[in-house]
């Protein structure tokens, strides 16, 4: 399962972990805190904050040659980009600072940061178990642009594949569409699969045209099936398969430039050759 459907909202599974584990410290601290009376809500709140900021910087430290040319995306979020290390760095590191500075808050604190850290480690953990189990890639018919079939898993079959879904109506399937075709010329020996969820194949070929896009390997999946078997209940979803078609990273939402470049380092270095690489 890569993402889980909340009402309207479509969250990734580490951002519904995050969050699951905030409620379960806000739990947890106000009733540590209620028998001396002492709040705690505010000081979560802050704690969560200072996390994500860390998060958010150590990613853009990490990948800040590809914000180079467009510094409004230091700040633009959309592309998820944080980084797990910083971010468990930086609450660790506040929450020091604040049992030290507060002593009365010490206690129901402490345990309210330490419980939820301990329920999201243990969730994603497991999680990550468990996809380790179940990471191949889906076996599903798609639909080539001439209108013949072919299967997902015979796409550019022996080497490493980003798979993104996708649909002409998604405003950031559209906008993350120019990285992905870049990319493709980038890195020649990763193959870039472009599977159009539920449209036919003349509204994609349109699309395409009026966008001046040129896409490799462009399939429709008119039934969804591929979304579904991959556990994303989302657009634009990524999907980050080896040469041995075992799934070894995903993204959920728009991709950036260094969100891409963060999914493509988990492959095999000698696909990223020095010509084509810009870190």
């Amino acid at each position: 399962m890569l993402s889980v459907s909340v009402g309207p909202l479509s969250l990734s599974l580490g951002q519904l972990l995050v969050m699951v584990a905030f409620v379960i410290a806000l739990i947890t601290g106000g009733l540590a805190g209620r028998q001396r009376q002492i709040p705690t809500a505010s000081t979560l709140v802050d704690v969560f904050v200072v996390a994500m900021l860390s998060a958010r910087l150590g990613f853009v430290v990490r990948y800040f040659d590809y914000y180079r040319d467009n510094l409004f995306g230091l700040i633009d979020i959309r592309d998820g980009g944080f980084d797990m290390v910083s971010g468990l760095i930086g609450t660790l590191a506040f929450t020091a600072w604040l049992l030290w500075r507060r002593p009365p808050i010490r206690r129901p604190l402490g345990i309210a940061v330490t419980a939820g850290l301990l329920s999201w480690g243990a969730t994603f953990g497991l999680i990550n178990l468990i996809d380790q189990q179940a990471t191949a890639m889906p076996e599903v018919a798609l639909t080539q642009m001439d209108g013949t079939a072919v299967q997902l898993s015979a796409v550019a079959a022996g080497q490493p594949r980003v798979v993104n879904l996708w649909a002409t109506w998604c405003p950031p399937c559209v906008r993350e569409m120019p990285v992905l075709e870049a990319a493709q010329q980038q890195y020649p020996e990763i193959a870039f699969v472009f599977v159009n969820q539920g449209e036919p194949e003349e509204a994609i070929r349109r699309f395409l045209d009026e966008q001046g896009l040129s896409l490799e390997h462009v399939y429709s999946d008119r039934s969804g099936l591929v979304g579904r078997q991959a556990g994303s209940q989302a657009l634009p979803t990524t999907l980050f398969y080896d040469a041995n078609g075992r799934l070894v990273d995903s993204h959920l939402g728009e991709l950036s430039r260094a969100t891409l470049a963060q999914g493509l380092r988990r492959f095999d270095a000698h696909y990223l050759t020095p010509s084509s690489t810009q870190e």
